[in-house]
């Protein structure tokens, strides 16, 4: 919240993506309080390494961003109309005609396209606003070439931007997570080789409860209605 590079180490299924995505709907919901409305401007880039990871971001979003239109309704407040759209290679050429007359406020893209919305005037012109970018799953953009295509694209976008651009980074697997930070937060934001990044590790296993249940009447290969009602 303090606007800081951010990188979260934490299992899978803990909350760390929507850590991020709340910080950045708390703060268009007050801009929109504030102003009235909120103007159709991209602030928030999310990246995934996977289409079907943006996919599901943008219906996970749906659930939260319900709830708070609920909530203000039912303080009186006005509404605060939060748009998510996403942007891969599977994008129809209306969706994208359409992001560029009217830019949703959160952007769900992929490596890919993000570099291609960088070639284009129109692309730019809706990256031009971005002030925080969210990069999901980042260790499975370390150790390849779309992990370096992907770093030259976050310095063009910081170049295009008229802020500085606040870069947040989750994964569940990191390791060393000192480098994981310096490649997040780049060769600028490096002093004497330490990285201007908040670390959040808050380790890599849950606490599993494991146990070895069966049920008491004997398996056989056909089992009756009382064997399936004990499974």
């Amino acid at each position: 919240m303090a606007g800081r590079h951010t990188l979260i180490a934490a299992p899978t299924g803990s909350g760390k993506t929507l850590a991020a995505f709340y910080v950045e709907i708390d703060r268009l919901v007050k801009q929109g309080l504030q102003q009235g409305k909120l103007d159709p401007v991209t602030t928030v880039l999310y990246v995934s390494p996977l289409k079907a990871l943006g996919n599901d971001i943008q219906r996970n979003l749906g659930v939260p961003l319900a709830g708070i239109a609920q909530q203000l309704q039912l303080q009186g407040l006005p509404p605060v109309d939060i748009q998510v759209a996403v942007r891969t290679g599977d994008t129809t050429q209306h969706e994208r005609q359409r992001m560029l007359k009217k830019p949703p406020h959160i952007l769900v893209t992929t490596p890919e396209s993000l570099y291609l919305l960088l070639t284009s005037k129109g692309g730019r012109q809706l990256l031009s606003t971005v002030r925080t970018v969210i990069i999901d799953e980042i260790h499975a953009l370390l150790a390849d070439k779309r992990g370096s295509h992907l770093s030259l694209s976050l310095e063009r976008l910081q170049n295009l931007t008229t802020a500085s651009l606040q870069r947040i980074g989750l994964s569940a697997t990191q390791k060393p997570i000192s480098k994981v930070a310096c490649y997040l937060v780049g060769m600028h934001n490096l002093h004497d080789g330490i990285p201007d990044c908040v670390i959040v590790d808050s380790g890599h296993r849950k606490k599993l409860d494991t146990r070895l249940e069966v049920p008491g009447s004997p398996l056989s290969a056909l089992m009756s209605n009382e064997v399936w009602d004990e499974l």
